[in-house]
């Protein structure tokens, strides 16, 4: 086949790929009681794979226009002055520690040794970086039915050493920001919120509304396929402050000086009349390091994903927040025997999951509920790592200096064995959510 033009050509591939879709991924059919429920999946139409095509078209390969259009789009979103794209959510955990470990923060910059404020009832990349660089997390507990750091315990995990409180807002319920900033506004401390679940979730402070992750100094996102919008593998790190902005594209690019765009050499004008560290005047700004740091950028590819999908995420948020009220609704009779969870005050969540924990004296077992529920096909999910500090990846840190423990854990240990969750993602409809209760209360019965 000949094409007049290179744009008439891309608009045909673009056409035959929409009908490949409609063809071959559209739904099929309706939902029948038995058919897998999955806690969460992809929703997505023609206008992803399309976009993808394009963006394959231009074979670009790495960040570029699709990249930009998308940190673009999810700043404003969002309603924070920069956004910059990674190749992941845990990524974007690890470069947002990263940047405050940066010698430009003079004495509020967190080094080897210095202690940052975190739970163990957390997903293991929002305290992976702390250890790995040196700091040392200092956990505390959470509570019930909220699922998030007991704020009352902030000021004993206070020490002289603590530079940072890093907290994720769990499975889409905002954590309490309220009592968490002003702590850190207090002592001079950095926030960094793990957005990865919670993309869309609202919060209030003193009448002024924010969405999460634009509370903190630094927000992350992840768009792994069961988040709340996908570019495959793919994440967000975001923030107001220009310093961490210019620390976060060092920290993401190689740790390179320079913060022109990719492909535009000399963007600037200063390429080549700088003086830095013990290099000779002038060298290329471009092959200039002020970090130690990492190739964590996202492609193209990803990106067009993601542009499409961020145009439809209203629509998502909205969906997920219907899906948890109903599923809430029909789940009350049997808060007699399972605890079911509440939004935190002064906030909006929009829903990750759907947590749910087995009361203590019901007779019921996590472990046989979840084998039932599972055995209909209906899917769950236990909160990530429970209490990760019981994890064998903390085999070799116990008894060490590696991380404190600031009082019980008594109610991430109860989480560890009693609750599970199910999913609301926005590809349910009423049966499939019709189901998963019937199945839950089936499973819960006494």
């Amino acid at each position: 086949m000949t094409w007049k033009t290179e744009a008439e050509a891309r608009e045909a591939i673009k056409a035959m790929v929409a009908d490949y879709y409609r063809q071959f991924h559209a739904p099929q059919k309706p939902f029948e009681p038995g058919d897998r429920v999955a806690y969460a999946s992809r929703v997505f139409d023609e206008r992803e794979m399309t976009a993808l095509t394009d963006a394959a078209l231009d074979f670009w390969l790495t960040t570029g226009r699709f990249s930009e259009a998308m940190e673009k789009g999810l700043a404003d979103y969002l309603g924070v002055r920069y956004c910059h794209l990674v190749n992941s959510g845990s990524s974007a955990n690890l470069l947002a520690f990263m940047a405050l470990t940066s010698p430009e923060l003079g004495e509020r910059a967190i080094r080897r040794g210095d202690e940052v404020i975190a739970v163990a009832c957390a997903f293991p990349t929002t305290v992976a970086p702390i250890l790995q660089f040196g700091a040392v997390p200092v956990f505390v507990d959470v509570t019930l039915p909220q699922y998030n750091i007991d704020v009352s315990r902030l000021e004993a995990a206070l020490s002289p050493k603590t530079k940072a409180v890093m907290l994720a807002h769990t499975l889409g319920n905002p954590f309490d920001l309220a009592a968490v900033k002003a702590f850190c506004d207090r002592h001079a401390l950095w926030l960094i919120e793990d957005n990865c679940d919670a993309l869309g979730s609202l919060y209030t402070i003193g009448g002024e509304t924010r969405k999460t992750g634009a509370w903190g100094h630094i927000g992350t996102s992840s768009f792994y396929p069961p988040h709340h919008m996908t570019m495959g593998e793919g994440g967000a790190v975001y923030t107001n402050d220009p310093l961490l902005h210019r620390l976060l594209l060092s920290w993401r690019d190689w740790g390179r000086d320079c913060i022109c765009p990719s492909g535009h050499d000399n963007f600037c004008g200063h390429r080549y009349d700088g003086q830095y560290g013990e290099l000779p005047a002038g060298y290329d700004h471009k092959y200039v390091y002020s970090h130690l740091g990492y190739n964590l950028k996202v492609t193209d590819l990803q990106a067009a994903i993601g542009v499409e999908q961020l145009k439809k995420f209203p629509a998502f948020a909205q969906k997920r927040r219907e899906n948890w009220a109903t599923l809430r609704a029909l789940l009350a009779p049997a808060e007699d025997r399972l605890i079911l969870p509440e939004a935190a005050p002064n906030s909006d969540p929009c829903w990750f999951g759907f947590l749910i924990t087995v009361r203590e004296g019901s007779g019921l077992s996590r472990n046989e509920v979840v084998r039932k529920i599972e055995a209909a096909n209906v899917q769950t999910r236990m909160l990530f790592s429970g209490n990760l500090i019981r994890h064998p990846c903390f085999d070799s840190l116990r008894g060490t200096d590696a991380y404190r423990v600031v009082g019980p854990l008594d109610v991430t240990d109860r989480i560890m064995r009693d609750t599970f969750w199910v999913g609301v993602y926005p590809g349910m409809d009423e049966a499939k959510l019709g189901y998963m209760a019937e199945t839950i209360l089936k499973a819960t019965a006494l």
